[in-house]
């Protein structure tokens, strides 16, 4: 699918958009932050016997313990020879003793009449855990339209903020993904089995289910993600336009423009207004010749002023 040329990124106004504009940066966010709790949440569908959704289970566990232990090993430069071996007995431990917990669990009298067995649930709901905890990407939420009253509502402070245009380079399109809206969320445990064996497309279809599915009452917003390291990014895409909210007071509009004053590569400034009549927005070309004669002001100017007449 062909990536849209333009995107936008709604933002109340702050230190940190700012901040994101002059340094020409990105925030990749943790979905765990998403404030929909549905969102980057699966299911997972037990569609394999219990030998085999332990066997998956282990290699998340494993995966997940050897990042962290060879990701602490390097922040504290930790190079000792045996250091890899270490790691691998301790996460296939770790993997064991989560496994023998879910199956002495199940033997629990008050999971009796739980269907499918007391086991297969422990261990899908483990599942589920893992897979969510395996996925240490960020995302950056992005709509293709400026003009959307509910966005500017929910993402740009209640038309008090802005909306931040962005081309998209050839170079970024790979990491950027169109949002599906609607159908299920679950994912079946033969298809995590297959994506943990090196299957790409077993790997396509959980991404897709886990960072690109939402409910279909978020339709309105349509969205594309950005994928990549969560936090802070030298930005991929390329600011071509900032729009003001319909709320958004001139000295905002001042100190921005201000702030992006002398870019290498020139923003556009556009503010956005109500269509008479309608419920609708539309953007038009900011006069910032005119928010130059207003500001910066000075309270005191015009008593001086009157000062000298006397």
């Amino acid at each position: 699918m062909e990536a849209p040329k333009r995107l936008y990124k709604y933002r109340a106004f702050s230190a940190l958009t700012v901040d994101l504009l002059v340094s020409d940066k990105i925030y990749f966010a943790d979905p765990a932050s998403f404030n929909d709790p549905l969102d980057t949440k699966p299911c997972i569908n037990p569609d394999l016997p219990v030998d085999q959704l332990e066997h998956t289970l282990r290699k998340l566990i494993e995966n997940r313990i050897s990042a962290e232990m060879a990701a602490a090993a390097k922040a504290i430069m930790y190079r000792g020879p045996k250091t890899v071996g270490h790691i691998q007995r301790h996460s296939k431990r770790q993997a064991e003793r989560i496994i023998a917990d879910i199956a002495y669990n199940a033997t629990n009298p008050e999971y009796r009449n739980i269907s499918p067995s007391p086991q297969v649930q422990l261990l899908t709901y483990q599942l589920q855990i893992e897979l969510i905890q395996a996925y240490d990407k960020g995302v950056l939420s992005l709509a293709t339209r400026n003009s959307c009253p509910l966005m500017w509502s929910h993402y740009g402070d209640q038309h008090h903020g802005l909306c931040i245009g962005y081309e998209v380079p050839v170079d970024a399109q790979k990491n950027l993904h169109k949002v599906a809206y609607g159908g299920s969320r679950l994912i079946d445990a033969s298809r995590v089995a297959a994506m943990l064996d090196g299957d790409d497309a077993a790997r396509k279809g959980v991404d897709a289910s886990v960072l690109l599915r939402k409910a279909q009452d978020w339709r309105y917003e349509k969205e594309w993600r950005l994928i990549g390291r969560r936090g802070l990014s030298d930005s991929p895409l390329e600011v071509t336009d900032v729009t003001f909210g319909t709320r958004c007071i001139d000295s905002v509009k001042h100190t921005v423009i201000k702030a992006l004053e002398g870019r290498d590569k020139p923003i556009k400034m556009y503010e956005m207004r109500e269509i008479y009549g309608t419920f609708k927005l539309k953007r038009f070309a900011l006069n910032e010749q005119e928010l130059a004669v207003s500001y910066p002001h000075r309270a005191r100017s015009a008593a001086e002023f009157f000062d000298r007449l006397e």
